[in-house]
């Protein structure tokens, strides 16, 4: 079996499936090194590009040198109805969508609780998250969850993907998502 598995990856690995990504896209900038050297950095940069006062642009060609240029946020949630969705979206479908809000609005979002796991180049955060309108505001008007993936390339971090889930009074953020 451990023949078979190794096989196959030497097979993908002939046909370019695990191809190395060079990070470069026409529409970005490189990264900043301090912002991709670590698991730590890179989540630091993830919220601090998308938080400011309202009528502060954010610096998306900063957040596009975060992510793997086929990189995925994915929201999700409960509807009214109680159904539960799913918006899938690329990191410029992201900028399109929640920049102008961000943006008008003010929107500031801080780390407050992290489970990780690695193995290897590969890495799953949980980091649990609340969401302020200000940075004065005392109570955060959400708090939620995001998961997030991450791989290194073996000179930096990349993110593949953050799906995210909003706290709400019928599903509350366990207490072990919570503890620093």
């Amino acid at each position: 079996m451990k023949r078979m598995i190794l096989v196959c990856v030497i097979a993908l690995l002939a046909q370019g499936t695990f191809a190395h990504s060079t990070g470069h896209s026409t529409d970005s900038i490189p990264a900043q090194e301090k912002d991709v050297k670590s698991i730590d950095a890179i989540l630091s940069a993830l919220y601090d590009v998308i938080s400011g006062p309202a009528g502060q642009q954010r610096n998306w060609d900063r957040m596009r040198t975060l992510f793997l240029p086929e990189g995925k946020l994915v929201a999700t949630g409960i509807r009214p109805d109680g159904t539960t969705g799913k918006r899938v979206m690329s990191v410029e479908d992201y900028i399109g969508s929640s920049g102008p809000f961000l943006e008008k609005n003010g929107f500031f979002e801080a780390e407050v609780s992290r489970k990780t796991d690695q193995f290897g180049a590969v890495a799953h955060v949980f980091s649990t998250y609340e969401s302020r309108k200000t940075l004065a505001d005392e109570k955060p008007f959400m708090r939620g969850i995001n998961s997030i993936q991450l791989w290194h390339d073996g000179k930096r971090w990349w993110i593949l993907s953050v799906f995210w889930q909003p706290e709400t009074p019928q599903l509350p953020i366990p207490e072990q998502y919570l503890k620093k």
